[in-house]
């Protein structure tokens, strides 16, 4: 399992982005000014959630897996985005992929003049 720290320091090391703490204590990143990560551990670290936004057939497919379910809140309102909760979920590469391509997806998103700002086209 990825820890916090692990998690944070594998967003920071993606171009461009920022951090924040909101939501209740969340570990949020952001690419452009938009969320592409967020995270909660309790004090124990038994209990995490970490959600990021998937494309099409990633939701369909991960939504399925052990671990794996459509991010609260998130996915209610038609958003694709998956959390990984609880063992076994993804192993710590799998997470890493899904991370990156969650902020390609959203710096995909950005206006092109952003995106030139911000050294990412």
């Amino acid at each position: 399992m990825m820890t916090e720290d692990e998690y944070d320091s594998f967003c920071n090391g993606l171009p461009a982005t920022t951090h924040v703490r909101q939501w209740g204590n969340a570990s949020v990143w952001k690419v452009g000014g938009k969320v592409f990560a967020v995270a909660r551990w309790t004090k124990s670290g038994a209990d995490f959630g970490i959600s990021f936004k998937v494309s099409d057939l990633s939701f369909k497919i991960l939504s399925e897996q052990p671990g794996l379910r459509p991010a609260p809140y998130l996915a209610s309102r038609g958003l694709t985005w998956i959390q990984h909760y609880r063992a076994p979920g993804l192993d710590e590469e799998g997470l890493r992929i899904y991370l990156r391509e969650s902020h390609r997806l959203v710096a995909g998103g950005l206006p092109r003049k952003t995106r030139i700002a911000l050294g990412l086209d």
